[in-house]
């Protein structure tokens, strides 16, 4: 078989990821939130204390002692879980002057580099946290007494015990680290240099020794980006546990054109590193390649390379989490994000397949085809498979030579289904980071998903099965959270007290996972919705409890039919909005409001005219245009007059939004009206219509639009045979020749 031309295949995938961004548009949220609109819920609370920082993550939600730990530029807070605005406890920890004058003669910002950003905060014991920052450029660590209880409202710092935190904390701000601190040894994925080259997976403090991955070596790390850190146990023999850190870093094979691979990299926690060549080093660090693309056409797949943030789904067996994962593509050809799910099954099965190695007249990557020596490299001492070995240090040479130039698994881990469960394409963001709610309806149990942007908006989505391997997504709602725009940082969630924290350079908000009232005041609305969260109670949308009367409550989540679920409450809907009256003159043009509360309802229009029982459907020609917000009817005429029906239609349900009761007015009899107010003969002469017309046109007059209408028809609209002077006569006509260049807009409604 001869191999394609490069051309060929870059043509094929350029028509391929035009065919994704085509056919991949995203749904339209259900709801959408300004700022403002988010704020007048009051269902979010925003941080409100004024303090001179920036650049605010949230590190850690102790729910134990009903706190957020939020780390910020020489500033930790400590906020009530239940409102960030009450009673903050916060510490300023700034670097001190010598050292911000040092960073700053080295030629670091002031501002965005030379201060104390906090980027570690964890648990130490039931009373002290540990926490580092950055130092300007120079970073430290110290321990925070938090009290032993909530109600102790105690949080200083130790400055008697503040150390160093290189190997903990990466000098530079703009370079995140991730770390996990268990059994009082920490374990970081950090730069641990001044200049940022050095980039290592590496342990510190606790009894055992100090370990990091190889020094240098671009085949362990290579320019790794650190996203997430996760402790997952194999087995139940401890020994084997293993701690698994989630990174991208660029590809080996393409120096001049650096490629991006999402990584997936694990350590035992009892590597107590090897000899020879690696000691002090890890001896059973590996890692992986993440996969998380669309398949297409001719085997070709379209690649979203750059992990984004990682969140661990935690199921009843603690050795099987599920692991979501946010991707993106900022390539020249193609742009957008993806969210792919993955099972700790097929990362394990990766593990425990080929390694890679090089060979070859082209020197490519194959897998090694050699004799495994024993035991199998990046096998925990003491564990299942190694119970006579006791520590890495007694693994023989072969293994701790082929674990130095062998650290990378032949084979990539796939998401579930081999590919991607949410794709974004043609957007205008990109997802930062996820946080995923397990929530228990009537029908079942669903994923929620709340997708960060860079857009500093939160997308709430659930996709739900369908036939086969299809599936259907839903975003319930799309929400400004911060008044400033600003990227997404960080989200945590709190099933407990159903909220989402959400951090941003500029601040933190809290707000509820559910505002079931803004999807409508009928059981439909509700139904259609098909969140989750909410469900309707017999005379409101509401959350969804399962402890509620099953009588009233209505919910269906998977497929949304009101139907079947508000018998008995779909009569009631929408009655506000029957039944309203607007007047027309003829030859102007008419707007008949009407918008359905879902944008995935088809909107309909029916016209039944006066004195007739048929019923005819209005399409976007002629004189009609249908539109977003209503129809529009250019050069009304005396026929036009009826009830017009605007209906929804949505999951096959069909319903009345509204009905109006057009009129129509005989321009001759307006203009009779308007010149001669005092002679009602002068109607006589110009009828206006259908019997009862000339009091519909009384009423008219009356309203409050009637100076505009007699601004609009001076000069435009005359009875014939009126008398002018020639200078007047020549006024009038220059008025009608701009009022018909500018008609009004303003529609005359009762």
């Amino acid at each position: 078989m001869q191999p394609r031309d490069p051309l060929v295949i870059f043509c094929i995938l350029l028509c391929f990821c035009y065919t994704i961004a085509r056919d991949l548009s995203p749904p339209t949220p259900r709801v959408q939130l300004s700022f403002r609109e988010l704020k007048a819920s009051n269902t979010a609370h925003f941080l409100n204390f004024l303090l001179n920082t920036t650049d605010y993550r949230i590190l850690l939600k102790d729910e134990d002692h009903d706190r957020m730990y939020v780390g910020s530029k020489d500033y930790i807070l400590s906020l009530d879980l239940q409102d960030i605005n009450r009673e903050p406890l916060i510490i300023h920890w700034p670097a001190k002057q010598q050292r911000i004058d040092e960073c700053v003669l080295s030629g670091k910002d002031i501002n965005g580099e030379c201060g104390n950003f906090i980027r570690l905060i964890q648990p130490w014991n039931r009373t002290h946290l540990y926490a580092c920052g950055t130092g300007a450029y120079n970073p430290v660590c110290t321990y925070i007494n938090r009290g032993r209880k909530a109600q102790d409202y105690v949080f200083y710092l130790d400055p008697d015990r503040v150390e160093s935190g290189k190997g903990k904390c990466a000098y530079d701000p703009k370079l995140d680290s991730v770390s996990a601190l268990i059994n009082e040894e920490l374990y970081s994925g950090v730069y641990i240099d001044f200049m940022g080259t050095d980039a290592a997976i590496f342990r510190a403090m606790g009894k055992q020794a100090a370990m990091r991955t190889d020094q240098y070596n671009s085949r362990w790390l290579n320019d790794p980006a650190f996203v997430h850190v996760q402790l997952i146990p194999d087995s139940l023999e401890r020994n084997d546990d293993k701690l698994y850190f989630f990174f991208r870093e660029k590809s080996t094979d393409s120096p001049h054109s650096p490629t991006i691979y999402s990584r997936i990299g694990r350590v035992c926690l009892n590597d107590d590193g090897g000899h020879c060549c690696l000691v002090n080093k890890w001896s059973t660090f590996l890692k992986a390649r993440l996969i998380c693309s669309v398949p297409g056409a001719d085997g070709i797949e379209t690649h979203f390379d750059e992990l984004q943030d990682v969140f661990i789904q935690q199921t009843q067996d603690n050795k099987n989490p599920v692991i979501y994962a946010v991707f993106s593509a900022s390539g020249s050809v193609f742009k957008g994000s993806a969210v792919c799910v993955y099972s700790m099954a097929d990362i394990r099965m990766v593990f425990n397949g080929p390694f890679a190695h090089k060979e070859g007249p082209n020197y490519q990557w194959m897998p090694y085809t050699g004799k495994i020596p024993y035991p199998r490299p990046g096998t925990c001492p003491g564990g299942t498979f190694t119970p006579s070995m006791k520590s890495t240090k007694d693994y023989p040479d072969e293994v701790i030579n082929f674990m130095r130039t062998h650290p990378v698994m032949y084979n990539s881990v796939y998401p579930v289904h081999r590919q991607p469960l949410l794709v974004r394409t043609n957007v205008n963001y990109r997802f930062t980071s996820i946080a995923v709610d397990q929530v228990d309806a009537s029908d079942g149990r669903y994923e929620v998903l709340f997708l960060g942007t860079d857009q500093g908006t939160v997308q709430k989505v659930i996709v739900l099965p369908k036939d086969d391997l299809e599936t259907e997504e839903l975003i319930l709602e799309e929400v400004e959270v911060f008044k400033v725009p600003a990227p997404i940082k960080s989200m945590k969630i709190s099933s407990k007290r159903q909220q989402l924290y959400v951090s941003s350079v500029s601040g933190v908000t809290h707000l509820a996972l559910h505002r079931c009232d803004v999807y409508g005041e009928a059981c439909a609305d509700c139904c259609l919705a098909r969140d989750p969260y909410c469900a309707w109670d017999g005379k409101t949308c509401s959350r969804y409890s399962a402890s509620s009367k099953r009588r009233s409550r209505r919910q269906d989540v998977r497929h949304g039919n009101p139907m079947r679920q508000c018998r008995g409450y779909n009569s009631n809907a929408n009655k506000n909005g029957m039944d309203a009256a607007q007047y027309g003159v003829e030859g102007s043009s008419a707007f008949l409001e009407c918008q359905a509360r879902s944008p995935q309802a088809s909107i309909k229009w029916i016209l039944q005219k006066d004195n007739s029982e048929r019923k005819k459907e209005l399409r976007s020609e002629g004189r009609f245009l249908k539109t977003e917000q209503g129809l529009l009817i250019r050069s009304l005429q005396l026929s036009d007059a009826g009830v017009y029906h605007c209906t929804a239609t949505e999951n096959n349900f069909k319903h009345t939004v509204m009905r109006v009761r057009l009129h129509v007015l005989s321009a001759e009899a307006v203009t009779a009206a308007l010149l001669q107010p005092e002679a009602p003969a002068a109607l006589a002469t110009h009828p206006a219509g259908p019997p009862g017309a000339y009091d519909d046109l009384v009423q008219l007059l009356s309203q409050p639009e009637m100076g505009l209408i007699n601004q609009y028809c001076q000069g435009y609209w005359r009875p014939s045979g009126s008398i002018h002077s020639d200078a007047k006569d020549l006024q009038d006509q220059k008025r009608a020749r701009n009022r018909r260049n500018h008609p009004p807009t303003k529609e005359l409604q009762t």
